[in-house]
């Protein structure tokens, strides 16, 4: 595992080889697997990628708090309906992606925790999506996701991939970023854009707090990975239009470590502070959760 996109960059560079590569190489290196065992543990995850999109966007599952569930059909059937969505043709299959995976997600269906299952829409959501409108094949996704595994790695070892650790900067956020390096490789960016794009994710959700209702991956957390989502597309586009974020994305990594340990733990996952605290967010724990989380 790396521990440094730098060092990802660096090797890539050497070897003239996209990240995805190096990365591989890396993880068989430590493991010892073959990798077509990697190929095919990817293709099933895809798999089970794709399944859960397209069962939230059937819209007929529904969370046990009856707070969510066939808002991605909602959203998607608006979105093709309507004259000009702001968001755009791309966006908006983004958007119904990544709400179908977390209203699966909150039906207790099956998703793939990409890195954890609070942020599990945002990778199929930007990854299917792409492949839609720029009419990718499934190796270069699984390319992708082998990629994003990589920047993954680094982000847990330079802060962390829990919302109870770091907040939701660290949830979402790894989401976001893994997403981003991942679909720059894919369009076929440098190794340099690939680690510009985890810098402007993550500038951009630093401090983000993890204030679940009743504690449950549901509210905000459903509609807050597609927020994340959206901030992965535009650090995508500005790393591939060579615009270049003063900060490596090491140092912004490192802070988001700083900032996870300093997060008071009202803001960490337990329900205790943010939406989850405010007198509308009291009021559902009660009605729906019975209280739990206060």
């Amino acid at each position: 595992m790396f521990e440094s996109m730098a060092e990802i960059v660096r090797r890539a560079n050497e070897r003239g080889q996209p990240c995805w590569r190096v990365i591989l190489d890396e993880d068989l290196s430590q493991t010892g697997l073959e990798e077509s065992h990697v190929f095919e543990e990817f293709t099933s995850r895809l798999a089970t990628m794709r399944q859960a999109v397209e069962l939230g966007l059937e819209g007929k599952t529904r969370s046990l708090s009856g707070l969510s569930g066939g808002g991605a059909r909602r959203f998607q059937d608006w979105s093709r309906g309507a004259a000009e969505p702001l968001s755009g043709p791309y966006c908006t299959r983004v958007i119904a992606r990544a709400l179908a995976t977390m209203e699966v997600n909150a039906a207790m269906g099956r998703i793939v925790a990409s890195p954890t299952a609070g942020s599990a829409g945002i990778l199929p959501a930007v990854f299917l999506s792409l492949q839609e409108v720029r009419g990718l094949d499934d190796d270069t996704l699984l390319r992708g996701l082998i990629t994003a595994g990589g920047v993954g790695g680094v982000f847990k070892a330079r802060a962390s991939l829990s919302g109870a650790e770091g907040g939701c900067q660290a949830e979402t956020g790894s989401a976001a970023a893994m997403a981003a390096a991942a679909a720059v490789e894919m369009l076929g960016g440098t190794p340099e854009m690939v680690s510009q794009a985890v810098s402007f994710t993550i500038q951009g959700m630093l401090g983000l707090i993890c204030d679940p209702l009743g504690g449950l991956v549901e509210i905000p957390c459903i509609t807050r990975n597609v927020s994340a989502a959206m901030q992965a597309v535009a650090a995508v586009d500005m790393a591939l239009a060579g615009l270049v974020f003063p900060i490596p994305a090491d140092e912004v990594l490192d802070v988001v470590g700083e900032i996870g340990r300093e997060l008071p733990e009202r803001y960490r996952e337990t329900g205790l502070g943010g939406l989850a605290a405010t007198p509308t967010g009291k009021l559902l724990q009660i009605e729906i959760f019975g209280g739990r989380g206060e």
